[in-house]
């Protein structure tokens, strides 16, 4: 993976100011398709009620007197320009479907490749997801379980799982993946608000899927580049040191004279009567009210 880091760090830029974000492609889509249909839905309608009342039946009267030829049982109706209408109606129909279809997959290529070119210089973010919850790793080594990120970024995703199917999706960003144990699957997005979102799992994926979700923080990037400055001082798991010491994400690192035991994670390691206890995860245990995950 390419470790890409903010401009202040390395003097590059990463303002997406001229990129569209996924959300604002996703919503001209919907925004097109929604119009058109409003405008076909209008015609059919009343180009319907138009022959419902020119044709309506009245007392004493056929409606089809001089207007059109009757249809007779059994034959197929002749005359008149109904072949004509079909014949438009069709093509045009079919133009419109086709050109939706090709522009609609022009755009959506937009998406499925990201933006391109010298001046796009992305941050790159490693996404693990775990029963239950998202660990997110910086190019600094900076390991968390919240997403922050700056505003009108490029920001690329590396996504992956460390045991079973699950599927990452940030709703109001329109950015959604595949965590594969295994593999590595990628997407993007640019914020252009700053607020706080909702990472979610989108895949069954045990007890605890509807608590698997992670806060997402678009900030400034001011407020992104202070924050990540300052996390390169820290170790790639945001751990305790011996001051005493925490980060934000609560994990630590113990050091001492002790026998050897059993640590957070299960794990002990003694190295002349020194003991070492260190978080496995990041993130919460992978349980959920005392059901193991």
């Amino acid at each position: 993976m390419r470790h890409t880091v903010p401009r202040n760090v390395a003097g590059s830029p990463l303002h997406g100011g001229s990129v569209r974000a996924p959300a604002d492609v996703f919503n001209s889509i919907f925004e097109v398709f929604l119009l058109l249909g409003t405008a076909v839905g209008i015609l059919v309608v009343s180009y319907t009620l138009y022959h419902a009342v020119k044709y309506r039946e009245t007392a004493g009267e056929d409606p089809y007197e001089g207007k059109v030829e009757r249809p007779q049982m059994g034959e197929l109706p002749t005359g008149g320009s109904g072949g004509r209408k079909v014949f438009y109606s069709f093509g045009i129909s079919a133009i419109i479907v086709v050109s939706l279809i090709a522009w609609t997959y022009t755009t959506l290529l937009y998406i499925e490749n990201g933006p391109e070119g010298p001046q796009i210089d992305a941050l790159e973010i490693e996404v693990e997801g775990f029963r239950f919850g998202w660990e997110f790793t910086y190019p600094n080594g900076h390991r968390t379980n919240t997403l922050r990120v700056p505003q009108d970024r490029v920001v690329r995703l590396d996504v992956t799982s460390s045991d079973v199917f699950h599927n990452f999706g940030i709703p109001e960003l329109r950015v959604k993946t595949d965590a594969v144990p295994g593999q590595t699957t990628q997407a993007w997005f640019t914020a252009n608000r700053t607020g706080n979102y909702t990472a979610k799992c989108y895949e069954l994926c045990g007890s605890g899927h509807s608590m698997m979700v992670a806060p997402v923080q678009v900030v400034s990037d001011e407020e992104f580049d202070t924050w990540y400055a300052n996390t390169s001082n820290q170790t790639a798991n945001g751990a305790e040191s011996e001051s005493g010491t925490q980060t934000e994400n609560g994990t630590q690192t113990e050091s001492g004279t002790a026998q050897s035991g059993t640590g957070p994670d299960g794990t002990a390691t003694a190295t002349d009567g020194t003991a070492t206890q260190t978080a496995a995860r990041v993130g919460p245990p992978a349980t959920l009210g005392g059901v193991p995950a």
